[in-house]
């Protein structure tokens, strides 16, 4: 029975705690995973904190690169030793959403998310005391070992590299493709962005990549500007508490407001700050994960008479099994700056202490990374 060192989260509101816990083998369809980076994301902080409830104990984490060590019966695409990335939304290759184009809406992919359950019904990890542990999204990278189902990895063409590779499979295909698919920003357009995060600062990206002639970074913690610059922003208004950015933020467009804004936080405020930073005719996309009570607050006229648009986005609208490899030759062309997103590495045993860097906003993207 293959054993695995993992960051585990006992109850909402506390520390996760680091154990060796029991795994089962892989079983039909599904791959055992040694995880070699693993991607400190804000979206697992709202579970941590409890904003988005979820079956404890668990073990957290959606992003990162491993490499396949047991395959389960019937698995056909990939092979022990393959280099894979974890898919946080596993998708059935069958249902409308998948056939249209939309795996990240799959109902598979929903179901493993909110039950922490295989899609058996069942879990493959364990504590010593063979209490069952949950997983988070069908991955739980947040451990050295994890089982997880073939529709949830993503084989990598090598050669590898297992940081850049973990920094893309959700930060970057979320925020450039917030970008690229889910607005289609055109080049010469005006972009503000709000939050600069692991999400933001790759629609910072995605903005540069695709010509916008202004993007304008927003952020309530001072430093971020410095990230937010390195990858593409023309301007900074930090959000203070004693500003108005929305205000700032059209002045900075003429007095007009943006033709794209993104809300990259999941507050309701910046939501309606982004809405409301728009010019007539222009399109908001939120890719924030919030709270489940958050509600903001739209005037609903300006979706009428400003002809405004209010749109959300999971996975940046992409397809992961096409674009996590198409992104990973535009890094490898120079095109896309994954060192700059980069600030820091830490070994599971310093979870705690990540996630605290990041709500300190000491860090643009921070990775877990195994010897």
């Amino acid at each position: 029975m293959p054993q695995a060192l993992a960051a585990v989260l006992l109850e909402p509101g506390k520390p996760m705690v680091i154990e060796t816990i029991e795994l089962d083998e892989p079983q039909q369809g599904e791959v055992l995973v040694r995880m070699k980076a693993a991607g400190v994301c804000h979206s697992d902080w709202h579970v941590i904190a409890g904003d988005l409830p979820m079956p404890m104990p668990l073990v957290l984490g959606h992003e990162g690169a491993g490499v396949v060590e047991a395959v389960g019966p019937g698995v056909s695409s990939v092979r022990v030793g393959d280099a894979v990335w974890p898919i946080w939304r596993s998708s059935c290759g069958r249902c409308d959403f998948c056939q249209s184009g939309r795996p990240a809406l799959c109902d598979l992919g929903t179901a493993m998310r909110f039950t922490g359950l295989m899609p058996d019904g069942k879990t493959r990890m364990r504590r010593q005391n063979g209490q069952p542990i949950h997983h988070y999204a069908g991955v739980s990278t947040f451990s050295s070992l994890s089982v997880m189902p073939e529709a949830a990895v993503v084989r990598i063409e090598p050669p590898v590299d297992w940081q850049q590779a973990a920094l893309i499979s959700c930060g970057v295909i979320t925020g450039v493709g917030a970008v690229t698919h889910a607005a289609q920003v055109p080049a010469a357009s005006t972009v503000a962005v709000f939050g600069c995060g692991g999400i933001g600062l790759n629609i910072i990206q995605g903005a540069r990549l695709v010509g916008a002639r202004q993007i304008i970074a927003v952020d309530n913690v001072a430093a971020k500007e410095r990230f937010a610059r390195q990858l593409g922003a023309t301007d900074f208004v930090h959000a203070d508490g004693h500003s108005d950015p929305v205000a700032a933020v059209r002045a900075l467009c003429g007095g007009q407001g943006c033709d794209f804004t993104f809300e990259a936080v999941g507050l309701a405020q910046s939501v309606e700050w982004a809405f409301d930073s728009l010019r007539k005719g222009g399109t908001c996309v939120v890719s924030g994960i919030a709270r489940q009570d958050a509600r903001p607050g739209i005037n609903a006229n300006q979706l009428v008479y400003g002809q405004k648009t209010l749109k959300g986005t999971l996975y940046g609208h992409m397809r992961p099994r096409v674009d996590l490899e198409r992104l990973m030759a535009l890094a490898r062309a120079g095109r896309l700056d994954l060192d700059g997103l980069l600030t820091k590495t830490w070994p599971l045993e310093q979870i705690n202490e990540a996630y605290a860097s990041l709500l300190r906003g000491e860090v643009a993207r921070s990775l877990i990374v195994w010897p």
